[in-house]
């Protein structure tokens, strides 16, 4: 393993220690999320397609929320 590799790829910035807590807590947060999905698909009676697209949907609002925390300099 690379220290420091986010150093190395375009666009990385080091991260304050305030965001790299909030950073971790919303990856938590949506690890959380995920057993949920993964339970509810677990049902019988739940409608797949729209726990797909809820899946989806958190799945972006989670890598929305950590790229407002990460403020990537790169597109």
């Amino acid at each position: 393993m690379v220290d420091n590799q986010h150093r190395q790829i375009k666009g990385y910035r080091d991260l304050s220690e305030q965001e790299i807590a909030l950073m971790n807590d919303a990856k938590g947060k949506a690890a959380d999320i995920g057993k949920l999905i993964d339970v509810l698909g677990e049902m019988p009676d739940i409608d797949k397609r729209w726990l797909a697209v809820a899946k989806t949907d958190l799945q972006k609002g989670f890598m929305s929320l950590v790229r407002a925390i990460a403020r990537p300099e790169s597109f």
